[in-house]
């Protein structure tokens, strides 16, 4: 017999099976389908559990809340409006009312979760028996799929939980894989030389734990195709599987736990964690990890409050039911050309909905901790990682009308899409609102509300913290308040940010084009002026220049103020937020630090600790460096164009009144506008007796004066107050009969 080879040595014997994708209706199928009198899709097995009621309940207080929200929007919307709106109007106001549902779904979440928090939900997955035995024929895989990742931080994560799954002593239930799509062949290397060095770790500490590496040579459909490709392989060996990505880590106990929780629940396919921000460097990572320990934590018990077992699925850091998703989730592709075609990018939510189309639950358990992840380090890297969600999600809008799916992952789709394409609605409500003059001020309690509605979920987030006790693990109450409102500066400044890119990204995914928008490495370094210029700089320059034609137009630039200022420092705000220097020192005045960072876990400190693998890293083939004689002036030359557009966008905002136009001072303001206020009463009444002219007679013909133009700079206020007299003589006489 021939001996095996290498890539046989480090992956356990193969037990084949099958895992074959059913072709998709299509949209105007699965509608048909739907609409056709008499059809009803068959293929899952319904069972009457009792969330079923409390979930149909609870979807119906949210949209009841929403209904109250918008409707309290409407009211302000009618109030301020004109007598007899037009077209614009109502077409500005449509689109209001969508953005301001999408707005008040999340405030609802938000209060929803804090009431989950405070009353607890019944309904959930508990476990019975916290330390319950597990059945000696129960195998789990812990599967991590990896392609071209830093490997320090890839192996030192899966160290960390696997050494703390060992601690538990029932690390002989688990398998660890790590299934490998690494195109390069210097990185490929690597990837098996810090695997071995990996398993010689875990021998020597005597772990009895079973590591596997899989290099697969053939890649297709990315990290579903991965995963699938695992299941046909191996998948018949265990009962369940837990999937990581790249960057995650996860606790020993948390892992056994999502075990016993699928034993003693059999008719859950998915149980997904919260997963929370590990070790973050930067100030963007910081507030980032910030926000969802403080307000996501709100946000994620809300959507289990009223999802229930039709939860989310967010690919990673949860745990499967092996022989149903092989069954019943395999993907197909979509048929047709373009970015919506193709293979399904957001393959987490399709698996979800697949799984209840089979009649199998799909948990969200946020109270479940032990669940860490990589945030990106930069605004940038979260853009990029943006993009291949906007396509994803779009993508899966097409599957909307597929028959069998539950209401509420309709819904998700639906929601997915809408979160990318509400960006292009607001550039289209701006744009209406500029056109049509209703951001000029007369939307003020609206847009007041609009933003109270972002605030609540921050604020009820503090609260709730307080009153439970928890803000000393924050840092007390004094930097648990100063880190949100950090928290939700950083969120309005990127919100236009946002906006552009999540507009291009639509663009791109429903036009088909290639849009270039490449990001620094997954990694803590910071950004360089150089990247952030060429990226953010294309992004906002355009709008920038054409915010120029407002300048005549002062109410409208001053409402245009909120995006354009965000826009004029987007270069400068990646780049300080992206730097891990920045981060350090807010770090060090203990704002945006979270229980973790207070007292840091075991696991979280053996992730941080990758020097074990570095290494390892190949070193690129190309590496130049700056002349030391350059650095200086390079450095020199960054700041003074940061401080040039930084400038420039003050000057813009601050430009003097008087530099526009001429104008009054305050006195004879108020008589010109008594003057006009006279004029436009008698134009009122001139134009109802203008039917009762062929009465009484024809009117007199008054002369046409012609009045030439005079320059701004030789008006004075005297001949300002001589026109104002004329005014208020003419006034005064009555009119001709």
């Amino acid at each position: 017999m021939p001996a095996p080879s290498a890539r046989a040595r480090t992956a356990p014997p193969l037990h084949r099976g099958s895992m074959t994708p059913t072709p998709w209706f299509g949209f105007w199928r699965g509608l048909l389908f739907a609409l056709w009198p008499g059809l009803r899709w068959s293929g899952a097995e319904r069972f009457d559990c009792a969330w079923h009621g409390a979930a149909r309940q609870r979807r119906r207080v949210l949209l009841a809340l929403v209904a109250v929200m918008v409707g309290a929007a409407l009211v302000l919307r009618i109030d301020s409006g004109p007598y007899n709106p037009d077209a614009w109007w109502w077409s500005t106001t449509v689109l209001m009312t969508l953005l301001f549902a999408w707005v008040g779904v999340g405030c609802a979440t938000a209060v929803m979760g804090a009431w989950a928090l405070w009353r607890g939900d019944p309904h959930a997955p508990k476990l019975r028996g916290p330390r319950g035995p597990i059945a000696a024929d129960v195998r789990t895989a812990l599967v991590m799929p990896i392609c071209n990742e830093d490997i320090a931080e890839v192996f030192a994560g899966l160290r960390a939980t696997c050494e703390s799954l060992a601690a538990t002593g029932q690390q002989q239930r688990f398998d660890v894989f790590v299934l490998s799509d690494t195109k390069d062949p210097a990185l490929q290397q690597a990837e098996t030389r810090a695997f071995e060095r990996l398993r010689t770790m875990l021998a020597e500490s005597a772990s009895g734990l079973s590591l596997f590496y899989r290099w697969r040579k053939r890649r297709t459909k990315r990290k579903a195709g991965n995963v699938a490709d695992f299941c046909r392989r191996w998948g018949r060996n265990y009962r369940y599987m837990i999937v990581l990505d790249a960057d995650s880590t996860m606790s020993g106990d948390t892992l056994v736990d999502l075990v016993r929780l699928m034993e003693q629940h059999p008719r859950a396919g998915i149980i997904q964690t919260l997963p929370q921000v590990a070790n973050p460097a930067t100030l963007h990572a910081r507030a980032q990890h910030f926000a969802g320990r403080v307000t996501g934590r709100l946000f994620a018990l809300g959507m289990a409050w009223w999802q229930l077992g039709d939860a989310h699925y967010w690919g990673h850091n949860a745990i499967l039911r092996v022989d149903v998703f092989m069954r019943h989730c395999a993907l197909a592709k979509l048929p047709g050309r373009g970015g919506l075609a193709g293979e399904i990018l957001s393959h987490d939510f399709v698996e979800a909905a697949l799984m209840g189309r089979r009649g199998y639950e799909v948990w969200l358990v946020p109270d479940l901790g032990g669940s860490w992840e990589q945030s990106p380090s930069n605004l940038l890297d979260e853009l990029q990682r943006d993009r291949r969600w906007c396509q994803g999600n779009l993508q899966n809008l097409r599957l909307v009308a597929e028959p069998g799916w539950r209401p509420a992952h309709r819904m998700m789709f639906s929601v997915g899409a809408l979160s990318y394409l509400v960006a292009p609605l607001w550039l289209l409500f701006m744009v209406l609102g500029l056109g049509g003059g209703s951001m000029l001020g007369r939307d003020l309690s609206l847009w007041l509300l609009t933003l109270a509605l972002l605030i609540v979920p921050r604020a009820l987030g503090v609260v709730v913290i307080a009153a439970r006790g928890e803000a000393a693990a924050f840092g007390g109450t004094v930097r648990l308040s100063i880190g949100a409102v950090i928290e939700l500066l950083m969120s309005t400044i990127q919100a236009p940010i946002r906006m552009l890119a999540h507009c291009l990204f639509v663009l791109g995914a429903l036009t088909g084009l290639k849009l270039e928008w490449k990001s620094p490495p997954r990694s803590g370094e910071a950004v360089s002026w150089r990247d952030a210029s060429r990226r953010m700089g294309s992004l906002t320059l355009l709008p920038l220049v054409a915010s120029l034609g407002l300048l005549r137009l002062r109410a409208a630039f001053v409402a245009m103020v909120p995006m354009l200022l965000p826009l004029s420092l987007a270069v400068p705000f990646a780049v300080i937020t992206g730097h891990p220097r920045v981060g350090r020192a807010v770090a060090r005045f203990g704002l945006l630090r979270t229980p973790e960072e207070w007292r840091p876990t075991r696991e979280l400190v053996r992730a941080s600790e990758s020097h074990s693998f570095i290494d390892l890293v190949p070193v690129p083939p190309v590496q130049q460096q700056p002349a030391m004689a350059w650095a200086r002036p390079r450095r020199a030359l960054r700041l003074a164009s940061a401080s040039l557009m930084m400038g420039l966008a003050a000057l813009a905002m601050t430009v003097p009144q008087s530099g526009i136009a001429p104008e009054l001072s305050p006195s004879l303001r108020a008589e010109s506008d008594m003057a006009l206020a006279w004029r436009a009463e008698q134009e009122m009444v001139a134009y109802w007796t203008e039917p009762m002219l062929p009465l009484i007679g024809e009117a007199p013909v008054r002369k046409r004066v012609v009045a030439r133009e005079k320059p701004a700079r030789m008006i004075d206020d005297a001949l300002r107050q001589r026109a104002i007299e004329a005014v208020r003589m003419l006034a005064t006489q009555p009119p001709p009969v």
